[in-house]
């Protein structure tokens, strides 16, 4: 009989959530711990090993756990590895799925962030039933997953699809935490978000509004977003901004893979039609004619809090 759960493990920059989840995508129980706090790989590892341990004897017992899904930053799904990941404290080549399952005794799958909220999406959310769609996580980062013909692109290497670093500013653009300059994630991640705040107050000091309340170096995106939604003109002209520049973006990648739908998913897109409106706009003006009117723009139906975990759980369900 097939067994009838999975652990999702969603491992971020500071947090890790660990989720038990059923078929139908509940999310039966979760916990977590700090990332941060491990300078070494293997003392986060054991106290990982323990919070699932601690879950599964909470809700089941280990042979009834099919497999363990992860979805970390640079995660390698063909390696099993997280591979120079700049967020996080362990440098390096790291085989984390082969790690955790020598500790755990339970098959362990790894792919990418991104790419886990792509399968979460296709499995329990907005993407079910689409064979042909793009996830575009905006956070901290931009992160994206491309699923063409029901198969999530990973390309010869295990990490294709990453459209946060398309450079969208040829000359003078920004430095990117990739080291090159002009990425779309270094204008319309949150951090981007808060950068372009900066430049408008310091660029134009005769603007009255509410971001000059705020010291200029502790400006997050939550503050742009506040003031837009409080009306602030500079606020919703931020938004308008980092819009467009998505747009344009997707028109391009539109171009690559004829999706049915781009998900956005993640922080930024909680703003909803402050950012939704203008993406629409300039994505449908800078689309080739025959993609006009096909393509659908939709936020992510998970629940934020839960859809890393459904997604790497989802991995689970594939482990061999």
């Amino acid at each position: 009989m097939e067994k009838p759960y999975v652990v999702g493990v969603d491992v971020g920059g500071t947090n890790t959530v660990v989720g038990i989840v059923d078929k139908r995508g509940q999310i039966l129980i979760s916990g977590s711990i700090k990332t941060s706090k491990h300078p070494e790989v293997e003392d986060y590892l054991n106290e990982l090993t323990a919070l699932i341990n601690d879950l599964i004897s909470q809700t089941t017992t280990k042979d009834q756990i099919k497999g363990i899904g992860a979805g970390t930053p640079n995660g390698n799904y063909f390696t099993g590895s997280i591979e120079f990941a700049p967020n996080l404290n362990w440098k390096g080549v790291i085989p984390f799925a082969q790690m955790l399952e020598d500790r755990v005794g339970i098959p362990v799958a790894l792919t990418n962030d991104a790419n886990a909220a792509a399968i979460g999406e296709m499995t329990y959310g907005a993407a079910r039933g689409m064979k042909d769609f793009i996830v575009i996580t905006l956070g901290t980062g931009v992160g994206s997953g491309i699923v063409v013909n029901g198969q999530l692109v990973y390309g010869h290497d295990g990490f294709a699809g990453e459209l946060g670093h398309v450079i969208m500013r040829r000359h003078n653009g920004r430095l990117c935490g990739c080291g090159r300059a002009g990425c779309l994630e270094a204008y319309t991640s949150a951090t981007g978000v808060a950068r372009t705040a900066r430049e408008y107050l310091e660029l134009r000091p005769e603007v009255q509004t509410r971001l000059r309340n705020i010291p200029i170096d502790e400006i997050t995106s939550k503050d742009v977003f506040d003031a837009a939604m409080a009306g602030d003109e500079m606020a919703k002209e931020i938004f308008r901004f980092t819009g467009e520049m998505l747009g344009e973006a997707f028109a391009d990648f539109v171009s690559f893979s004829s999706p049915e739908a781009i998900i956005l998913f993640g922080g930024l897109s909680k703003a909803g039609d402050l950012i939704m409106n203008p993406i629409r706009e300039s994505m449908e003006k800078n689309l080739l004619n025959i993609f006009k009117n096909k393509v659908k723009l939709m936020f992510s139906e998970l629940k934020e809090s839960d859809a890393a975990v459904l997604g790497a759980s989802a991995l689970g369900w594939e482990v061999k």
